[in-house]
């Protein structure tokens, strides 16, 4: 008998489905950057196909025996690790029915694509016949899941995006985040007041900030070899470690939108990149977690990408791509990049008033999977939280507000919190990277990010999913999250 051999049989299983999904995340990108309306359709029924395929192989019996029979073999601490996020992968997967599984994939697709066209025709009614499909089969999914789990049915969607995360706990997170971010919102508003900004002087053409885009993900040492830019509706970051995929979506009369945009994404294809290359394939090789996933690209965009010294460094790139002008004097570049201006779209948000973004969503999703709102009161619940939170009405504006992002059109029902604890993540891991090594905050003035990335590769990329999310945090920073980090890197920055 071969040495481990139910194992080695589940990394072949388990390599075959990340080919599988290799070829759905590839697809996926397609559909939303190159392919044209007609091919949406056969598209959608295509990527389902791939998802029942996917079901089929990790619900079969004979892998959860041999998952049994590999938890008695003698394992490295890594193959155990992947054998527990082998074991997590198929638990899900059984709990579904494949029919179920189909049924998601192609409302979520039917509901994606038919947002692309209804969102700029502010179409409401339109959005929300599809997005009643979606949340249809989302509180039948959260209900299988929360029986197994013992679970609300919310709870049951957020463990799948970030294992061991409850609403409970989220509820103490962000209700603290409440207690003090309207006053500091305030303060901040009130500081700025004192000096008169002026605004960047377009028009910028495309092709100069695409060029921009890409000088800058090669300073922040995004690999050309393996990834590349495109441009889509709503930013975001697919594909593979081996080919990841980032876009962003260009205004020209707005240079610094697609640009942070950019920076963000380049974030998240770092930390994918950088994934353990030798357990590619495998589950442990994957990201930790969503919020881990997030917690890179606003390390990125964030606590690095609006800071002073990286921000000057790209002024010089910027002058010679798009001239002199008065908004680009030093003092007035950088504060009009740490501004703080409340609005309506979440990912033009300054970081002070995007967390209220994130408890919206949360707030809204929460009820709705949970049965205690329908999907014609989102609006409206929609404009009073706003209006609470931000001093904006929604009122008939679905564009703005509840119809601007992606997430729910494909059923990502408990996603939307990792956005802050991503934040949270971040500031506390920025905070520790500047403790280990005193230097490398003089690094990053003198241009020079290596040691940063470094400490990023030694502490958070190279782990992949091998620790669990607070194993992971624990290891980097001796403490687990500790969201008191992200309130004084936003009052020492704003305040």
């Amino acid at each position: 008998m071969a040495k481990n051999q139910y194992y080695q049989q589940l990394t072949a299983t388990f390599q075959r489905l990340s080919r599988f999904s290799h070829l759905s995340a590839i697809a996926g990108w397609d559909m939303s950057t190159m392919m044209p309306a007609g091919g949406s359709q056969a598209r959608g029924e295509a990527l389902a196909e791939l998802s029942v395929l996917e079901h089929q192989i990790l619900t079969d019996s004979a892998l959860g025996e041999q998952l049994s029979r590999a938890a008695e073999e003698d394992l490295s601490d890594t193959e155990r690790a992947n054998l527990r996020e082998m074991q997590r992968q198929h638990s899900q997967a059984i709990l579904l029915p494949a029919a179920l599984v189909e049924a998601k994939s192609l409302a979520g697709s039917r509901c994606e694509h038919a947002w692309r066209s209804q969102r700029p025709a502010n179409d409401w009614q339109g959005f929300a016949s599809n997005l009643r499909d979606v949340v249809a089969l989302s509180r039948q999914e959260a209900g299988i899941r929360a029986a197994a789990l013992g679970s609300t049915r919310y709870d049951a969607l957020l463990d799948i995006y970030e294992p061991a995360m409850t609403s409970a706990r989220l509820d103490g997170l962000f209700g603290d985040v409440e207690q003090w971010l309207p006053g500091l919102l305030q303060q901040a508003l009130e500081k700025q007041q004192q000096r008169p900004l002026i605004a960047p002087c377009g028009p910028f053409p495309v092709s100069e900030q695409r060029e921009l885009g890409l000088h800058t993900m090669q300073k922040l040492g995004f690999d050309f070899d393996h990834g590349r830019l495109d441009v889509s509706a709503h930013p975001f970051c697919g594909g593979v470690p081996e080919d990841v995929r980032i876009t962003t979506r260009y205004d020209e009369n707005d240079l610094f939108s697609a640009l942070l945009g950019v920076i963000h994404e380049t974030g998240h294809a770092r930390y994918e990149q950088n994934l353990p290359a030798r357990w590619r394939g495998q589950p442990v090789a994957l990201a930790r977690s969503t919020a881990i996933h997030e917690s890179q690209s606003l390390f990125f965009e964030m606590q690095l990408g609006r800071s002073a010294p990286f921000l000057l460094q790209l002024l010089p790139e910027i002058t010679r791509r798009f001239g002199q002008q008065p908004a680009f004097e030093a003092g007035n570049y950088l504060a009009w990049n740490q501004r703080v201006k409340p609005g309506y779209i979440r990912i033009d948000a300054d970081e002070v008033s995007y967390p209220a973004h994130i408890m919206l969503r949360y707030q809204i999703e929460r009820a709705l999977i949970d049965g205690d709102i329908e999907v014609d009161d989102i609006p409206a619940l929609w404009d009073e939280k706003m209006q609470r939170w931000l001093g904006f009405s929604t009122a008939g504006n679905y564009r703005d507000g509840c119809m601007q992002d992606i997430h729910w059109t494909d059923g990502s029902f408990g996603y939307f919190p990792s956005y802050t604890l991503g934040a949270m993540y971040a500031a506390q891991l920025f905070h520790c990277a500047l403790q280990a090594h005193p230097g490398t905050a003089q690094a990053i003035e003198n241009g020079d990010l290596a040691p940063l990335f470094h400490w990023l590769r030694e502490n958070i990329w190279q782990h992949g999913s091998r620790f669990t999310t607070e194993e992971l945090i624990q290891r980097a920073c001796g403490e687990d999250l500790n969201p008191l980090y992200f309130r004084k890197h936003l009052e020492s920055r704003y305040l």
